[in-house]
């Protein structure tokens, strides 16, 4: 997740992984619809599931990426 990105949802309330891993479908569709200049983006990327990983300590694809200093 990029700063512009985190940005967007520190404003929006959400801080960490465990908040987002509990997102109910509602709450993913709303964000989806709300996430300005990243619509859709929640689903597209199963923001869900990576965050139920990362919140349980287990790493994603993108995390493992990041790790070994591929993005950024």
């Amino acid at each position: 997740m990029g700063p512009k990105l985190q940005t967007t949802l520190n404003e929006m309330g959400y801080y960490h992984f465990d908040q987002i891993a509990a997102w109910t479908a509602e709450e993913v569709a709303w964000v989806d619809q709300n996430l300005k200049g990243f619509k859709g983006r929640v689903s597209r990327d199963n923001w869900v599931e990576q965050a139920r990983q990362l919140a349980s300590g287990e790493g994603t694809d993108f995390s493992k990426r990041v790790d070994k200093g591929d993005v950024y």
